[in-house]
Protein backbone atom coordinates (compact mmCIF):
# COMPACT_ATOMS: atom_id res chain seq x y z
CA UNK A 1 0.00 0.00 0.00
CA UNK A 2 1.09 3.16 -0.95
CA UNK A 3 1.45 6.13 1.50
CA UNK A 4 -0.50 9.02 1.41
CA UNK A 5 2.51 12.32 1.07
CA UNK A 6 0.85 15.32 1.61
CA UNK A 7 2.30 18.77 2.29
CA UNK A 8 2.69 20.75 5.82
CA UNK A 9 1.87 24.65 5.93
CA UNK A 10 2.86 27.08 8.91
CA UNK A 11 0.37 29.02 10.68
CA UNK A 12 -0.11 31.85 8.65
CA UNK A 13 -1.44 28.95 6.32
CA UNK A 14 1.77 29.40 3.92
CA UNK A 15 3.14 26.36 2.01
CA UNK A 16 6.16 25.41 3.58
CA UNK A 17 9.02 23.49 2.01
CA UNK A 18 7.87 20.16 4.59
CA UNK A 19 5.63 17.42 4.02
CA UNK A 20 4.89 14.34 5.48
CA UNK A 21 3.25 10.65 5.13
CA UNK A 22 -0.64 10.08 6.43
CA UNK A 23 -0.30 8.51 9.70
CA UNK A 24 3.08 9.95 11.06
CA UNK A 25 3.36 12.35 13.68
CA UNK A 26 3.31 16.13 12.43
CA UNK A 27 6.27 18.40 13.41
CA UNK A 28 5.74 20.85 15.74
CA UNK A 29 5.06 24.60 14.12
CA UNK A 30 3.84 22.75 10.74
CA UNK A 31 0.20 21.49 10.39
CA UNK A 32 -1.44 19.96 7.21
CA UNK A 33 -4.24 21.48 4.90
CA UNK A 34 -7.71 20.08 5.63
CA UNK A 35 -10.55 20.97 2.43
CA UNK A 36 -14.26 21.44 2.50
CA UNK A 37 -16.58 22.35 0.63
CA UNK A 38 -20.70 22.84 0.76
CA UNK A 39 -22.69 21.71 -2.58
CA UNK A 40 -25.83 23.56 -2.65
CA UNK A 41 -28.17 22.83 -4.96
CA UNK A 42 -30.66 25.36 -6.42
CA UNK A 43 -33.48 24.31 -4.16
CA UNK A 44 -31.14 25.96 -1.37
CA UNK A 45 -29.93 21.83 0.33
CA UNK A 46 -26.89 20.69 1.64
CA UNK A 47 -25.33 17.56 0.20
CA UNK A 48 -24.03 15.72 2.89
CA UNK A 49 -22.74 12.10 3.03
CA UNK A 50 -22.84 9.51 5.66
CA UNK A 51 -19.19 8.34 6.23
CA UNK A 52 -19.02 3.96 6.34
CA UNK A 53 -19.14 2.91 10.40
CA UNK A 54 -14.90 2.18 10.43
CA UNK A 55 -14.66 6.71 9.51
CA UNK A 56 -17.29 7.43 12.09
CA UNK A 57 -19.99 6.80 10.51
CA UNK A 58 -21.41 10.40 10.55
CA UNK A 59 -22.89 12.75 8.24
CA UNK A 60 -20.80 15.55 6.93
CA UNK A 61 -19.84 17.52 3.94
CA UNK A 62 -16.87 16.58 1.19
CA UNK A 63 -13.85 16.82 2.08
CA UNK A 64 -10.44 15.85 2.87
CA UNK A 65 -6.40 16.42 2.82
CA UNK A 66 -4.70 17.42 -0.69
CA UNK A 67 -2.14 15.83 -1.42
CA UNK A 68 1.54 17.18 -1.74
CA UNK A 69 2.10 19.53 -4.57
CA UNK A 70 -1.77 20.07 -4.77
CA UNK A 71 -2.73 23.67 -3.72
CA UNK A 72 -5.88 23.11 -1.74
CA UNK A 73 -8.60 24.17 -4.47
CA UNK A 74 -6.77 21.09 -6.91
CA UNK A 75 -7.29 18.93 -3.65
CA UNK A 76 -10.57 19.58 -3.43
CA UNK A 77 -11.45 19.04 -6.69
CA UNK A 78 -9.62 15.48 -6.32
CA UNK A 79 -12.15 14.89 -3.55
CA UNK A 80 -14.74 15.43 -4.88
CA UNK A 81 -13.72 13.48 -7.87
CA UNK A 82 -12.57 10.45 -5.58
CA UNK A 83 -15.61 10.62 -3.13
CA UNK A 84 -18.75 11.73 -5.43
CA UNK A 85 -17.20 10.60 -8.83
CA UNK A 86 -17.82 13.91 -10.53
CA UNK A 87 -15.56 16.47 -11.75
CA UNK A 88 -16.04 20.48 -10.75
CA UNK A 89 -13.07 21.60 -12.38
CA UNK A 90 -14.13 24.50 -14.48
CA UNK A 91 -17.23 25.56 -12.47
CA UNK A 92 -17.35 28.53 -10.27
CA UNK A 93 -16.01 27.52 -6.81
CA UNK A 94 -15.89 30.23 -4.06
CA UNK A 95 -13.48 30.23 -1.18
CA UNK A 96 -15.53 31.55 1.85
CA UNK A 97 -13.03 30.95 4.88
CA UNK A 98 -9.68 30.01 5.58
CA UNK A 99 -7.53 29.93 8.12
CA UNK A 100 -5.51 27.81 10.45
CA UNK A 101 -6.38 26.79 14.00
CA UNK A 102 -3.61 25.12 16.13
CA UNK A 103 -4.20 21.92 14.59
CA UNK A 104 -4.74 22.10 11.08
CA UNK A 105 -5.12 25.08 8.52
CA UNK A 106 -8.06 24.88 6.54
CA UNK A 107 -9.79 26.30 3.11
CA UNK A 108 -13.80 25.76 2.80
CA UNK A 109 -15.27 26.07 -0.39
CA UNK A 110 -18.56 26.95 -1.96
CA UNK A 111 -20.37 25.27 -5.24
CA UNK A 112 -24.14 25.60 -6.28
CA UNK A 113 -24.45 22.39 -8.35
CA UNK A 114 -27.40 20.70 -9.00
CA UNK A 115 -26.82 16.75 -9.04
CA UNK A 116 -28.56 13.66 -9.47
CA UNK A 117 -27.72 11.93 -6.80
CA UNK A 118 -28.13 8.45 -8.82
CA UNK A 119 -25.81 9.46 -10.92
CA UNK A 120 -23.23 10.27 -8.58
CA UNK A 121 -20.68 7.15 -8.47
CA UNK A 122 -19.65 7.04 -4.14
CA UNK A 123 -16.81 5.61 -3.01
CA UNK A 124 -17.64 2.71 -1.29
CA UNK A 125 -14.83 2.59 1.26
CA UNK A 126 -15.32 6.01 2.26
CA UNK A 127 -19.41 6.72 2.01
CA UNK A 128 -22.42 4.60 2.39
CA UNK A 129 -24.86 7.02 1.64
CA UNK A 130 -25.44 11.18 0.10
CA UNK A 131 -28.27 12.88 0.69
CA UNK A 132 -29.31 16.57 0.44
CA UNK A 133 -30.37 18.04 3.51
CA UNK A 134 -32.40 21.35 4.24
CA UNK A 135 -30.76 24.13 6.68
CA UNK A 136 -33.95 23.49 8.82
CA UNK A 137 -32.97 19.88 8.62
CA UNK A 138 -28.71 20.53 9.26
CA UNK A 139 -29.74 22.90 12.41
CA UNK A 140 -31.93 20.05 13.30
CA UNK A 141 -28.97 17.90 13.42
CA UNK A 142 -26.59 20.23 15.29
CA UNK A 143 -29.72 20.78 17.70
CA UNK A 144 -28.87 17.05 18.57
CA UNK A 145 -25.45 16.82 17.92
CA UNK A 146 -25.84 14.84 15.04
CA UNK A 147 -23.35 17.03 13.35
CA UNK A 148 -19.61 17.10 15.03
CA UNK A 149 -18.58 20.40 16.69
CA UNK A 150 -16.09 20.83 12.93
CA UNK A 151 -19.38 20.47 11.01
CA UNK A 152 -21.48 22.81 13.16
CA UNK A 153 -18.74 25.48 12.72
CA UNK A 154 -18.42 25.06 8.96
CA UNK A 155 -22.39 24.78 8.54
CA UNK A 156 -22.06 28.57 10.78
CA UNK A 157 -19.44 29.73 8.76
CA UNK A 158 -20.75 28.75 5.10
CA UNK A 159 -24.70 30.17 6.75
CA UNK A 160 -23.18 33.51 7.45
CA UNK A 161 -21.21 33.55 3.89
CA UNK A 162 -24.20 33.09 1.96
CA UNK A 163 -25.87 35.82 4.17
CA UNK A 164 -23.02 38.29 2.73
CA UNK A 165 -23.70 37.39 -0.97
CA UNK A 166 -27.78 37.73 -0.59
Amino acid sequence: MVREKRDLYNEKSELTDKTYFKGDPIPNGYYPMVVMIAIQNSEGKFLMQKRVPEKGGDWGITGGHPKSGETPLEGMITEVKEELGIDISGQSIELFNEGCDGTDCYKMFYIKLDLDLNELNIQKEELTEVRWFSKEELEKMVEIKELNPNQIAFFIKCTNYLKTKA
